[in-house]
């Protein structure tokens, strides 16, 4: 039984090595104008990615290829030995949750008010590594 457990944590181990991830917390963008942006890159090779994030012009944009070269040095930093041309890097998983928001009021005609909602987010990144070679 004490074999079988450790084995299982072996493989999980083996398994999260080939992982990085990073995470990006309360941006101050909307969710749905991070979405537009990180359904572009899902699924796609790392250097695709990078090319595709650096000629978007949104804002969104730059804090997702911040995001991103942060995924790729925590990476490097678990694999030390490998290297990241020949690693065949991917976008896993992406995902971006809504996070709190600022609630401001705006005056409007006739002593009324209208309320402000501004909205913040939160992007995961998750790189894995392609083992299917050609």
């Amino acid at each position: 039984m004490g074999v079988k457990k450790r084995n299982k944590a072996e493989s999980i181990k083996e398994k999260k090595q080939s992982l990085a991830f990073a995470r990006l917390n309360n941006c101050p963008t909307s969710p749905r104008k991070m979405r537009l942006v990180v359904d572009t890159i899902r699924g796609q090779r790392v250097e695709t990615a990078l090319n595709k994030l650096r000629f978007t012009n949104r804002e969104s944009a730059k804090r997702l290829e911040k995001l991103l070269l942060s995924a790729i040095a925590n990476w490097q930093s678990k694999n030390e030995d490998a290297d990241v041309e020949s690693a065949d890097l991917f976008v896993k998983e992406i995902k971006v949750d809504s996070a709190g928001m600022l609630k401001r009021l705006r005056p409007a005609p006739q002593g009324r008010a209208h309320r402000i909602r501004k909205r913040s987010n939160h992007v995961t990144l998750i790189l894995g590594e392609n083992f299917n070679e050609n």
